[in-house]
């Protein structure tokens, strides 16, 4: 078996578009005042080209994108959002999950995520979502993978990025990898923030990480991906099968900024049930391209049939 799974995330889709004074009441003035003063000089389009140019060159055969794709949840920003997906991927080779930048203010669904929605689809579904609740979990079988797909992503007070599963969602996702782990299935979660503690700050942390933990610890799983924390974490959490791994990866728009580093992204290969050959892409501002920087294998969790 040979698969190979990109791990995406972080856009912050560079630039942004104008924006009218009534649409940046509250929390939207205050990201974009950050935007101003820092991000516009680190989420740089040239390096967005540089990644669809190497997701072109290295072919993966599927895509997973762990959120934060706008910045400010405007209507214009997922508009954008909307013409660049079909560039990355077409829908059957791309999943993506919402990060909190996606979910900045109460939004409506059908100028908001449901532009996205094709991405989002579960396999089974009868109907495109309809709502924020209504989209998650869902499950997407690609290849040799069974993708479960979680939102973290909730409007939170100022100055706080944290996120919440809610009970709603975890008691659907509960059924899921019931019949998941009976299946044997080699099962990668899609999360912005991070289930595991390493790395995470209390305020942009994961709320309800415990429930979370509790159903990967007694059903599984074999893998966790996740954005939000703009550099690459590798943590685990305990499964009934041994430690599953959590990766954390970059934005991968971005120039090095302080203790965060450049841009880079993630080929996972899957060789079997449980072995992966892991490798970082980075981008090389001074060749204005991203370059393998680091490979190395990555054991999974024994499979649970």
């Amino acid at each position: 078996m040979s698969y190979v799974l990109a791990h995406i995330s972080d856009l912050h889709l560079p630039p942004l578009p104008p924006a009218r004074p009534g649409e940046l009441l509250g929390k939207r003035f205050l990201s974009w005042l950050s935007w101003h003063s820092k991000r516009k000089d680190i989420h740089k389009p040239e390096i967005l080209e540089a990644l669809l140019q190497d997701l072109e060159e290295q072919d993966p055969d599927h895509i997973a994108l762990t959120g934060d794709i706008v910045n400010l949840s405007l209507p214009a920003e997922f508009k954008a959002a909307a013409e660049l997906l079909p560039q990355i991927a077409p829908p059957e080779k791309l999943s993506l999950v919402p990060g909190n930048h996606d979910y900045l203010v109460q939004l409506e669904w059908e100028e908001s995520w449901g532009t996205w929605q094709a991405y989002l689809l579960d396999d089974e579904a009868a109907r495109p979502p309809r709502d924020f609740a209504d989209a998650f979990p869902y499950v997407q079988r690609r290849g040799p993978l069974v993708l479960v797909g979680l939102s973290s992503a909730v409007p939170t007070p100022p100055t706080f990025a944290s996120g919440r599963l809610g009970e709603e969602q975890l008691n659907r996702l509960e059924s899921l990898l019931r019949d998941l782990a009976e299946e044997g299935a080699t099962v990668v979660i899609l999360i912005h923030h991070s289930p595991a503690h390493r790395g995470n700050h209390r305020r942009k942390q994961l709320m309800d990480a415990a429930d979370l933990q509790k159903l990967l610890k007694k059903y599984g799983a074999s893998l966790v991906l996740h954005g939000h924390n703009h550099r690459f974490i590798e943590a685990s959490l305990p499964g009934p099968r041994g430690k599953i791994p959590v990766l954390g990866v970059a934005s991968a728009t971005a120039l090095a900024w302080q203790h965060l580093p450049a841009a880079h992204y993630h080929l996972l290969r899957f060789r079997d049930q449980n072995k992966v050959d892991l490798e970082l892409r980075r981008y090389e501002h001074a060749e204005e391209r991203f370059l393998k920087r680091d490979s190395r294998p990555l054991v999974l969790p024994d499979s649970l049939r």
